[in-house]
């Protein structure tokens, strides 16, 4: 597909974190996971795609967004396809009834997730923490997403990420 060689992301749990393999064994369909090793270096979105002729239409950003209110911070995902943004300060920090909402920094993101930056995943990340998945995603077909880590992304069917247990689809997150 696109020119990646996928395998089995269960065959190669060598190139996912730890907490999205144990994610994807758990995973009714878990067959669907396909992964695909990658240069790190060119793990961010746009040069990831350049390189390996991934339409950016087809790839999925997963980003951490800290929600506040009083003195409670709340983390959460966003997941939107690469030709789009979260709209983090409008429909995102509504839907977790946050005063405020932001990009969470990164070491924050990363040490909580227990992921690399440039590889965090929806899948695997704490059960406390909800995914925000733009409906758009989840009606393409396939899409690519982090692993984890920089080394490799994942490829999966848009639908999958419904069916992440904290996950819920919301029509026009993206802009």
């Amino acid at each position: 597909m696109w020119g990646l060689s996928l395998e089995p992301a269960l065959d190669r749990t060598d190139l996912l974190a730890p907490p999205v393999a144990e994610a994807i064994r758990g995973w009714k369909g878990e067959d669907a996971f396909q992964v695909t090793e990658i240069d790190p270096e060119l793990a961010d979105t746009a040069a990831f795609c350049e390189r390996y002729g991934t339409p950016l239409e087809t790839s999925a950003n997963c980003v951490i967004v800290a929600a506040k209110r009083g003195g409670d911070v709340r983390l959460a995902a966003c997941v939107v396809l690469a030709t789009t943004r979260a709209d983090v300060n409008g429909v995102v920090r509504r839907h977790l009834d946050a005063r405020k909402a932001s990009f969470a920094p990164q070491d924050q993101a990363v040490t909580e997730a227990g992921m690399e930056y440039g590889g965090i995943t929806p899948f695997g990340l704490p059960a406390d923490w909800p995914v925000l998945v733009d409906q758009a995603v989840v009606d393409t077909p396939y899409v690519v997403v982090g692993s984890g880590v920089r080394r490799s992304k994942l490829v999966v069917p848009g639908a999958a990420l419904a069916g992440i247990e904290q996950s819920e689809v919301i029509e026009g997150l993206a802009r």
